[in-house]
C-alpha cells in the first residue's frame, strides 16, 4: 500500500509539472482577469526612454520605492501631444500585462498626460544653468584634441561594454596605441569621487587625452556625471577630456563642461585613435608627391641653370670676340668677293675700252698705209701750213720711225 502511495504521489507531481510557456500563459491570464490591471493610471517619472524607428516608445516610470516597465505603440502615440523626455512626471493610463517571451509584466499605454518636471531633472537644469553663466561650457575653454594621440587615458569601470569598445576598437585602429585605465566607480554612491580622483590621477600621467564615459542607463544610473564635482574636475583638467556618456541621445554636465562629446564611448575611441595604417598610407601618399614635386622643382631649377649658362655663354667677352672674329671673318670674305667681282666687272670694261680704243688707235691706222707725223716737240702735225721748209719732222709708220726735212711744201687750193 505504502509502495502505491509513492506511485501515486509521484504520478501526481509529474502531471503539476508546467513549461515555462504554460506558467507565463497562466500568470497572463491571471491579470487578464484583474478589472484594475486591465483599466490603469499610474504616476511617476520618466527614466530611460527611447524612441525607436518602428515607432513605438519604450520607458519607465518610477518613484522613490519602485520602477514600472512601460510601451506605447505606434497606433497609440496619436493623442501624444508632447515629446516623452527624462525627469517628466507623467500620468500613464492602460493596462498592466504579461510579455509571455521574457515572463515580464509591463504597462501598455493608452494615454499618457504630462504631470511636472521630476525632481532629478530639476536639479540637472539648474547645475546646467549655473555653470553655464559661470562660463564653464564656453568654447574659448575648450583645448584642442590631438590628432594624433598615442597616449590615452580613459576613466570608466573596469568591467562592462565600454572599456571592451575602447580596447577593442582603440587596438584595431591603432595596434601601438597605449591605454590607461582608472578603474573608476560609475554608479551609486561614490561613484562622483572615484570619477573625480580618476580624473586627477591621470591629468599628472602626462597623456594626450582622456576619455571619461560609461554606457547608457537611466538619469539615476548616469546622474554620477552630472555632479558639480565632476563637472570642476573635467575645466580644471590640464589633459583635454573627453565625455562619452550614455547613448547618443543621453546628455549629462559632463557633456557641456569636456572639451568634446562623443555620442557613445566606442565613438570616443574612434574620435581620440587615429588609424595607423591609413596614416601609413597618407605619408606615402605624401612622400610620392614630394618626390614629385620635388623632381619638377629640379627639371625646372636645371633648364632655368640651363639658359642661363646660355646667356652667360652668349654675353661672355670670349664668346663676344669670337663673335666678331667671325663677323669679321664673313666680312673679310665678302670684301674679297666685293673686289674680286668688281675687278672681274672693271677688267671686262677695260677690255671693252681697250677693243674701242684699239679701233681708234692711230697706229691700227699706220698699218694701213698711213704715217703719224709730229714736230720737233713731238705735237702732231695736223695741217701742211703748221710746216716751214728744212723743219725736222718726226714720221711714224708702222713698223718704225724715220726723222725727215722739209725740203719744199705744196698747200692744196681746197680742203677734204
Amino acid at each position: 500500500t505504502s509502495r502505491r502511495q509513492r506511485q501515486m504521489c509521484i504520478r501526481d507531481r509529474m502531471n503539476s509539472v508546467y513549461t515555462v510557456s504554460q506558467a507565463n500563459q497562466y500568470i497572463k491570464n491571471m491579470f487578464n482577469q484583474d478589472f484594475l490591471l486591465n483599466n490603469i493610471s499610474v504616476r511617476g517619472e520618466v527614466s530611460n526612454c527611447k524612441y525607436h524607428s518602428s515607432g513605438h516608445i519604450y520607458f519607465s516610470i518610477k518613484d522613490r520605492n519602485g520602477l514600472l516597465s512601460c510601451v506605447m505603440f505606434a497606433g497609440k502615440k496619436r493623442g501624444l501631444d508632447f515629446k516623452i523626455e527624462e525627469g517628466n512626471k507623467v500620468i500613464v493610463s492602460g493596462n498592466i500585462n504579461v510579455y509571455e517571451r521574457d515572463g515580464k509584466y509591463q504597462l501598455y499605454a493608452d494615454k499618457i498626460e504630462k504631470e511636472g518636471t521630476g525632481d532629478l531633472y530639476k536639479r540637472f537644469i539648474e547645475l546646467k544653468n549655473e555653470l553655464e553663466e559661470m562660463g564653464m561650457f564656453s568654447d574659448e575653454y575648450k583645448k584642442e584634441i590631438p590628432k594624433y594621440s598615442m597616449n590615452v587615458g580613459i576613466v570608466t569601470a573596469s568591467t562592462g561594454a565600454a572599456i571592451q569598445d575602447i580596447i577593442n576598437i582603440s587596438k584595431r585602429r591603432n595596434p601601438y596605441i597605449k591605454l590607461v585605465l582608472y578603474p573608476a566607480k560609475v554608479q551609486g554612491d561614490g561613484a562622483a569621487d572615484t570619477i573625480v580622483n580618476g580624473i586627477r590621477c591621470l591629468d599628472s600621467k602626462n597623456l594626450d587625452v582622456i576619455i571619461v564615459g560609461r554606457g547608457g542607463g537611466s538619469i539615476e544610473d548616469l546622474w554620477a556625471f552630472n555632479e558639480e564635482k565632476v563637472a570642476r574636475a573635467i575645466f580644471e583638467c590640464n589633459t583635454p577630456v573627453i565625455s562619452a556618456v550614455g547613448h547618443e541621445t543621453d546628455y549629462t554636465i559632463a557633456d557641456y563642461v569636456a572639451d568634446m562629446r562623443a555620442p557613445t564611448p566606442s565613438a570616443a575611441a574612434e574620435l581620440v585613435v587615429f588609424e595607423y595604417n591609413k596614416l601609413c598610407e597618407k605619408i606615402s601618399s605624401y612622400e610620392e608627391n614630394m618626390r614629385y614635386r620635388i623632381d619638377i622643382k629640379i627639371r625646372n631649377y636645371r633648364n632655368t641653370v640651363n639658359d642661363l649658362l646660355w646667356k652667360l655663354n652668349k654675353m661672355s667677352p670670349a664668346n663676344n670676340i669670337q663673335s666678331k672674329r667671325q663677323r669679321l671673318a664673313d666680312l673679310e670674305i665678302r670684301l674679297y668677293d666685293s673686289i674680286n667681282r668688281k675687278t672681274s666687272e672693271r677688267r671686262h670694261q677695260l677690255e671693252l675700252l681697250t677693243e674701242r680704243l684699239n679701233g681708234l688707235s692711230p697706229l691700227n691706222k699706220l698699218s694701213g698705209g698711213y704715217a703719224y707725223i709730229s714736230d720737233d716737240k713731238n705735237k702732231p702735225v695736223k695741217s701742211i701750213k703748221k710746216i716751214n721748209a728744212d723743219d725736222e719732222l718726226k714720221i711714224v709708220l708702222k713698223d718704225g720711225n724715220a726723222k725727215v726735212k722739209v725740203i719744199d711744201k705744196t698747200v692744196f687750193d681746197s680742203e677734204f
